[in-house]
């Protein structure tokens, strides 16, 4: 099982980043996928999450009206899409699976975890 993220990078706040996680070595239409991210010193923390069709899809609080999950079965890919990014944004985000209609947010919800990609958010 691999969960390979890319699209991180440095952006200015204010700016916008698209996240991908293309899967391989298991039936990715049958997993829900998440998005976890985690700064220097803090806890892991959930994202976002997606159903395995698609057709629910959850931000967290603070990324609400900034965020947007989506997937393509077809391409064994989830995205994450964020806008207006800020500072506290900063931090290592990863990509999750779990065999479920959709994962919940914690953590220990999900399967299988990819190695993550940084975002740091500059001022």
């Amino acid at each position: 099982v691999q969960l390979q993220a890319s699209g991180g990078g440095l952006v200015q706040a204010g700016g916008s980043l698209r996240l991908s996680c293309a899967a391989s070595g298991f039936i990715f239409s049958r997993y829900a996928m998440g998005w976890f991210r985690q700064a220097p010193g803090q806890e892991r923390e959930f994202v976002a999450r997606i159903s395995r069709t698609g057709t629910i899809t959850d931000c967290t609080d603070s990324l609400k009206g900034r965020c947007t999950i989506s997937r393509v079965n077809a391409k064994n890919t989830v995205y994450l899409q964020m806008n207006n990014l800020k500072r506290e944004d900063t931090a290592v985000y990863y990509c999750t699976a779990v065999n479920s209609v959709i994962g919940g947010n914690r953590w220990n919800a999900y399967d299988y975890w990819g190695q993550g990609t940084q975002v740091t958010v500059s001022s």
